[in-house]
């Protein structure tokens, strides 16, 4: 399947879409305490979408029961969310994604519980660094893999960690799913070229032992093969007919993140 290539007008309907996962992420976060349950967290994502008159992406997506994926420890992704409170200590990864007419965000973050081991905090830092250097790699006329390898690359200089194979980013759109796949690993100058129009979902997700994973009995949650915590961050961003990158689910646009590795937003969105 080819990739899908955006105009300005469709780049602008999928920025609506990722302010209104940018928002629905920040309402959970401030929420996440010991104590309150993966539902509370889905529920306050329900009635954001419903505010913002967007629809759900991951609901009933092959059959998914929630507006959110909620994992917690060694749930890597894919978590059903349900009324277990969270205790102090734990890390929690929610992905959540919306629609507004017909045209799809999509987003994660990795948070600890309270008070959190500095090794898990590390974990969750280096993921997320990770996808910041992965989205500042991406350029016009590079490589798909140029992104996979930046990723690759900071994970590995910063200890041992499992980046998971069967998982990676992707193109999205029309659908929250395209192509191309995106890696987390490999080497640059390989794949897809870059271009203008061009939208992608970046997510690495990491942990603290093995890179495998299994598939628990609900057909959905992944959790580590040893038990270890795991990290998600993501976010969507595109070309715009600038040349320039702009982040769609962040609500500056990446523009802070991305100015420390010396990579200028595109101001059409802002």
């Amino acid at each position: 399947m080819a990739i899908q290539i955006k105009t300005l007008d469709q780049l602008k309907l999928m920025r609506r879409a990722g302010l209104v996962v940018a928002e629905s992420l920040d309402l959970m976060k401030a929420a996440i305490k010991p104590g309150v349950t993966r539902n509370d967290l889905n529920q306050i994502a329900i009635e954001n979408l419903a505010k913002n008159k967007a629809k759900s992406n991951f609901l009933n997506y092959h059959g998914y029961p929630a507006v959110v994926c909620a994992s917690v420890n060694n749930e890597i992704v894919h978590g059903i969310p349900d009324d277990a409170p969270l205790k102090d200590g734990d890390i929690i990864s929610i992905d959540f994604g919306a629609i507004i007419e017909g045209w799809h965000g999509d987003s994660a973050f990795s948070l600890g519980v309270g008070t959190v081991d500095p090794a898990d905090q590390k974990l969750m830092d280096v993921c997320e660094e990770s996808m910041w250097r992965g989205i500042a790699a991406g350029k016009v006329g590079g490589h798909l893999t140029d992104i996979s390898e930046a990723i690759e690359s900071y994970i590995n200089s910063q200890g041992k960690y499992g980046i998971l194979r069967e998982y990676g980013g992707h193109g999205i759109g029309t659908e929250m799913h395209q192509e191309p796949h995106v890696l987390n690993f490999g080497k640059a100058g390989m794949g897809p070229e870059l271009k203008v129009g061009m939208a992608l979902a970046i997510e690495p997700m990491i942990t603290r032992g093995t890179h495998k994973t299994v598939t628990l009995e609900d057909e959905w949650t992944v959790v580590s093969e040893d038990g270890s915590r795991g990290a998600h961050f993501e976010h969507s961003f595109a070309f715009l007919p600038d040349g320039k990158p702009f982040v769609l689910t962040a609500l500056d646009g990446g523009k802070a993140k991305l100015a420390e590795f010396g990579v200028e937003i595109s101001s059409l969105l802002a």
